[in-house]
Order: C-alpha cells, then structure tokens, then sequence
C-alpha cells in the first residue's frame, strides 16, 4: 500500500512538472515588444467579447504616446502606487509577495495584492482577468520574459499605455483626453492623482467623480508623493482639500 502510494505521489509530482513544462514553452515570445507596439491586446479582445456577450458595441479609445512624453510625475504617481520597487525587481517582487501573505492571512481575506507593474502588463498584454493557478503561472513566466527581453523603460512605456482606465478607455492618453479634455502632458497635480487612484478599479471608480474610494485614495496618493519629495508641502496642501 504505501509503494502504491508513493507511485501515486511521484506520478502526481512528474505529471505536474511536466504541465508546468508544458505551460512555459507554449507561452509567446516578447521579443519584438522592443521596437513594437502591441495592435491589441488580450485584455481589449475579452471587453469586446463581454461586450457582444451582452449585446452592445464597444467603442475603444486608445492613443499611443511616447514615455518621454508622459509627464515624470504621472509617471512615478503610478509606480508608487502600482509597484514602489519596480526598478529593484525583477519582473516578480517576493519581498512584497512575502507581505501579502502575511496580509492576506492575519485577515483572513484577500486584503493585498502582490502583482508587479510587469506582471500586470503581462496579464493584459496575453493572458484575462480570470482568477487561477494556471493563469498566475502563465503571467509568472511572461513577467519573467519580459523582464529578460525588455528593458525596465520599455515595460513601463507598455504599460501606461495598454492599461484599463474605463469602459473601452485603454492607456494614459486616452484617459486623459476623455475625462478631461486634454492630452497627457497637460494635465495638473489633481487629474495626475485622480486618474492614477482608479487604476486597481477601472470599472467601479471614475476620476471625475468623488466617491469615497476614490477620495481615500487620492488622499493617501498625494501624501505619498509628499513623503516621498515628489511634490512640495504647498502643492499637497492646495490639492489635499478637494478630497476631504
């Protein structure tokens, strides 16, 4: 009974290996993102099939611009609140992985996330929002070969340029043009913060309105950015009381 057991056990183990073998070589290659922008992406196609599923169009905006044209602050307002140790890791952060756990069971709830900035892109790049194991893995290895093919800028750039803003808005230009009328590079402290704070909430939150969320998180954005010298105690301040 127990060789039987063990067989079974070393059987379970080898066919396990064997998937996740299978799973990694069957992944895409990321190569040309070096010099391409993606046509699409995984993340746009299932709004479209959600959107057909329910028997409306879906109209998608996005507007590619250049990381140099993406203003600095914008720029580390998402890094900050997305992924602090972006440019520390290595496409998956354990030791903030480490902390989510310990999060996640003291409260015996999924109270924090650990996905990383590349593993994000990875998601949206090729993958969907289902939640499994399989999935987690098949973004584990595409964050670690986008981590290997691309540089830390050329991520980032991807990014803040794929990434879900609302129904059908699709990166930071097109967000901005749509909630406020203007393209990315001009936007002031108070449209920076609003429209980094929905990024974990695309769907639920809008920039322009003033839920509670939505001003919890602003909140504690623009106190980061103070703490961290991104912004002047003036410019927290005069922005800080349109979210109390």
């Amino acid at each position: 009974m127990k060789k039987l057991i063990l067989i079974l056990l070393l059987t379970c183990l080898a066919a396990g290996g064997a998937g996740v073998i299978y799973i990694y070589l069957s992944l895409p290659n990321v190569s040309h993102l070096k010099s391409q922008n993606p046509k699409a992406t995984a993340l746009i196609e299932q709004r479209q099939r959600e959107a057909q599923q329910a028997g409306r169009a879906l109209k998608v905006r996005q507007t590619w611009v250049g990381f140099d044209g993406i203003p600095l602050l914008l720029r580390e307002a998402v890094r900050l609140a997305e992924d602090a140790r972006f440019y520390e890791h290595e496409g998956i952060d354990y030791e903030e992985m480490n902390e989510a756990v310990k999060k996640n069971l003291e409260q015996l709830r999924w109270a924090r996330g650990a996905s990383t900035i590349t593993q994000q892109l990875a998601k949206n790049l090729y993958l969907s929002t289902e939640k499994s194991l399989i999935r987690k893995l098949k973004e584990y290895f595409l964050a670690v070969r986008l981590e290997e093919d691309l540089t830390k800028n050329r991520i980032f750039h991807l990014y803040l340029n794929v990434i879900e803003f609302g129904p059908g808005i699709f990166g930071v230009e097109a967000a901005a043009r749509h909630y406020f009328g203007k393209s990315i590079g001009q936007l002031n402290l108070e449209e920076i913060v609003r429209l980094t704070a929905v990024i974990p909430k695309p769907l639920v939150e809008s920039p322009t309105r003033n839920s509670r969320w939505l001003k919890w998180r602003a909140g504690w954005l623009l106190s980061t950015l103070r703490k961290t010298g991104h912004i002047s105690s003036d410019q927290y301040q005069q922005v800080a009381i349109r979210f109390k």
